[in-house]
């Protein structure tokens, strides 16, 4: 099962990566001024996520 791992930058402002079962980080976040701003950003993914599409785009 994969994670989500809050990190502080260096500037203070928070991130969360998404990582699968192996580590590798398979999604990221914008920056997020509060921890708390940064956590309701995990549950707006989880909550949201099972329901997106996929959108194929050229570049």
């Amino acid at each position: 099962m994969g994670k989500f791992v809050i990190t502080i930058r260096k500037n203070g402002e928070y991130q969360f990566n998404l990582k699968a079962t192996n580590g590798q980080i398979i999604g990221s976040s914008e920056m997020y001024e509060s921890k708390a701003s940064c956590e309701n950003g995990i549950e707006s993914v989880k909550k949201n996520a099972p329901e997106a599409t996929v959108e194929e785009q050229t570049a």
